[in-house]
């Protein structure tokens, strides 16, 4: 049974469509949203306190790379494992609400599609919608990417 099966150990026929699975969460952290942003996002929003307050955002948010950075450490720590063999891409990448010190966020994945490779019997793709949402039931990012996942039948 497929419920049996740890995610990390799944091949691509151990998935369904619309199955779903809420996994790790985070806790954000003041400190470690503007080292973030310092070195990879430095918008004043994201980086100075004071002047975040001044903007429409009304005090300091995390970088919307910063929370992607996080849903993929999760995503790794909990779902990908070796049968995972990378990604085709995403078709959507979405922000729709934004990211606080003290939010704790956590991951949903949930399987939209699948198809098997024309070209490679032995991968498969899995269209997943990944979400996290913070403690108030907000998405606070979206993303829809394609993995490339190893089919059972021709593997090792």
């Amino acid at each position: 049974m497929t419920s049996d099966i740890p995610l990390k150990d799944r091949y691509y026929e151990d998935f369904s469509v619309g199955d779903s699975f809420t996994l790790g969460s985070v806790e954000m952290v003041e400190e470690e949203m503007i080292a973030f942003a310092t070195q990879f996002d430095p918008q004043r929003f994201h980086v100075d306190p004071e002047a975040a307050a001044q903007t429409i955002y009304g005090g300091l948010i995390a970088s919307g790379w910063h929370t992607g950075s996080l849903m993929m450490r999760l995503s790794a720590d909990d779902f990908l494992g070796d049968n995972c063999l990378g990604a085709a891409g995403a078709s959507e990448l979405s922000w729709p609400a934004p990211v606080r010190a003290g939010d704790i966020l956590t991951l949903r994945i949930e399987v939209l599609s699948m198809r098997e490779s024309n070209s490679r019997p032995n991968l498969g793709f899995l269209e997943l919608t990944n979400e996290l949402i913070n403690q108030n039931g907000e998405v606070v990012i979206r993303v829809v990417p394609t993995m490339l996942i190893a089919r059972k039948q021709v593997a090792d």
